[in-house]
């Protein structure tokens, strides 16, 4: 008999590629707002409701529920749905297990790899460094305690916790963003360039929360970053060249970005490097190490 496998966040892009990916292995089911197919299951984390046979057997569950950071201006209502949207949306899976008597094999959470802030330095992260002090390093810090109280509260024998860096997808995501202005050569670095990026293939994301899953011995955090580190200037460059555009336009002034994302634009204009050793020390292969195999995988 398959183990049961819950995966909330059903409309994003890793969930969907992620519930394609275990369907043949596992009995998946999703969690969505609006139920449209025969695995999925309606919740509302705001009005604290969820449908509790979702919960029926269920072995895992992969948290991936939140609002997208780089959405809106982070207004002060708009940074309260960000952090509400992770932990409440945990805290509300709690609450049903702990009323169904529950205790899950593994609870496998998102996470952000700005848990370490949003500065650029040469100082190359590892999962054992202290949190940053910024808004970001913020939210990652109350979604990671979230999952935390997973283990503490005795409802799973174990939590990961998945530090995640810009995705790149040929189908979401920032890469889509990303790769507008450079196809209407308006394209150009951001502020100084000079930020590094971290950033993981959509294969290979995905392919980290199904180790994590297969793997028991896997647990707390984990950073999801290739080995790569590039700069934001080295990316669009290396972007650019795959796409076969020139880049004509000067970096995007730093005043400029700020003027128009406020406070969000400090997640694009830095950002330092984050090591991938843990979970290769785990016995993880990236199948993307390097941006160019990447790029060239999801634009061509």
């Amino acid at each position: 008999m398959k183990e049961v496998v819950l995966i909330t966040g059903a409309s994003g892009m890793i969930a969907r590629e992620l519930a394609y990916r275990l369907g043949t292995q596992y009995n998946v089911r999703l969690l969505t707002r609006r139920k449209k197919q025969d695995n999925e299951y309606e919740w509302d984390p705001g009005k604290r409701s969820i449908d509790e046979a979702a919960l029926d057997n269920v072995s895992h569950i992969i948290h991936l529920a939140g609002a997208n950071i780089s959405e809106k201006r982070w207004t002060p209502e708009r940074k309260r749905q960000l952090i509400s949207s992770r932990v409440d949306s945990a805290e509300l899976l709690r609450t049903a297990l702990k009323k169904n008597n529950i205790k899950l094999k593994s609870f496998i959470s998102a996470s952000g790899i700005n848990f370490y802030g949003t500065v650029t330095s040469e100082k190359i992260f590892q999962e054992d460094d202290l949190p940053g002090n910024d808004f970001l390093s913020e939210v990652v810090v109350q979604w990671e305690r979230a999952a935390d109280d997973f283990k503490e509260q005795d409802l799973a024998e174990r939590v990961v916790k998945i530090r995640t860096a810009v995705v790149l997808s040929e189908k979401d995501g920032a890469l889509k963003k990303m790769i507008t202005p450079v196809q209407y050569y308006i394209g150009s670095p951001l502020g100084s360039g000079k930020q590094y990026m971290p950033w993981i293939h959509i294969d290979d994301i995905c392919s980290i929360y199904e180790f994590a899953l297969k793997n028991s011995g896997m647990h707390g955090p984990y950073n999801a970053v290739s080995p790569q580190h590039i700069t934001n200037a080295e990316f669009t460059k290396k972007m650019a060249k795959v796409l076969h555009k020139p880049l004509l336009m000067p970096n995007v002034p730093e005043f400029v970005l700020k003027l128009i994302f406020g406070e969000l634009a400090n997640a694009v204009l830095k950002g330092s490097r984050a090591s991938s050793q843990k979970i290769q020390n785990a016995g993880f292969q990236f199948k993307f190490p390097e941006v160019t195999e990447a790029l060239n995988d999801l634009l061509k």
